[in-house]
């Protein structure tokens, strides 16, 4: 489990907002599934905010937890599962945490 394991599953739980630097970029997101894929610890999340190396903000990012930097939930509020392209969560081998 990453370090960050309490803050994102209180933050998938309470509908919170995380920021976090993430490959250099700040990034503002709501977390929707924490879980592991392919060995790695990784959260699925609507990026509402800041900046990435690709743009297309907002967007639907994953983000590997070892590459995540200073973590925190904040006060502001997200009203739960947003709807994906697909239609479905993509797979995982572990989920730890989904929003509901």
């Amino acid at each position: 489990m990453s370090s960050w394991d309490s803050i994102i599953r209180s933050a998938i739980a309470n509908k919170r907002v995380l920021e976090f630097t993430y490959h250099g970029h700040h990034r503002v997101v709501e977390p929707h599934v924490y879980g592991r894929k392919n060995g790695v610890d990784q959260l699925l999340g609507y990026q509402i905010g800041g900046t990435s190396k690709s743009g297309g903000v907002p967007d639907w990012r994953r983000f590997d937890l070892p590459d995540v930097n200073g973590a925190t939930a904040t006060p502001s509020g997200f009203p739960g599962p947003r709807p994906y392209p697909s239609g479905k969560h993509t797979e995982w081998d572990t989920t730890y945490a989904i929003v509901k």
